[in-house]
């Protein structure tokens, strides 16, 4: 049997769409049947490295080491989310999967938190972006009918990763900046 993985961004969410679809039955991070596994992300499972990562002398906030700006940029499991990153990882490299689909929120976020879980989890396999902007059951039944090819959201990701590493530029720099500069 073959299945498709389904990520959503919440556990709420997940439950609903895996209710409709007909994956009742409950396992530890997920839930199975009628050909899908459901799982979740709890929001940003996966984020920037912080400046430390990329070398020890940034875990100080020094003047002289600004600006801060990586050459090849670092990815983070938060801590108290490390469980439910390795349950979706597992569940991208069963050898039942056959496909992931991206139902994060339909939005820029959504793009970039189901981006970010599915690079660091190293998943090469095909993924469909579920695009829905309601949780009624018609309109989750009419989304997994109309899946997309989850490539045509590329200019979304990126838009997406744009604005996350510019957010983090400018706040790594101009924190430390004016913190070094006026002692606060």
């Amino acid at each position: 049997m073959s299945y498709q993985l389904v990520i959503a961004e919440k556990p709420s969410v997940a439950r609903s769409i895996a209710g409709v679809i007909g994956a009742d039955k409950k396992q530890d991070g997920y839930m199975e049947g009628n050909g899908y596994l459901v799982s979740w992300c709890i929001g940003h499972l996966v984020s920037l490295a912080d400046a430390g990562t990329y070398d020890e002398r940034f875990k100080k906030w020094r003047y002289d080491d600004l600006p801060i700006l990586p050459q090849e940029w670092q990815y983070t499991v938060a801590t108290d989310k490390g469980k439910q990153f390795k349950i979706l990882k597992d569940l991208m490299q069963r050898s039942d999967v056959s496909e992931v689909v991206n139902a994060c929120d339909a939005g820029r976020e959504g793009e970039l938190i189901f981006r970010f879980v599915y690079h660091q989890a190293g998943c090469k396999k095909p993924f469909t972006r579920l695009w829905i902007s309601s949780m009624e059951t018609g309109a989750i039944k009419s989304g997994f009918d109309n899946l997309k090819d989850g490539r045509g959201y590329d200019a979304l990701y990126h838009s997406a990763l744009c604005r996350a590493k510019a957010d983090w530029l400018i706040g790594i720099n101009a924190t430390r900046l004016f913190s070094c500069l006026y002692g606060k």
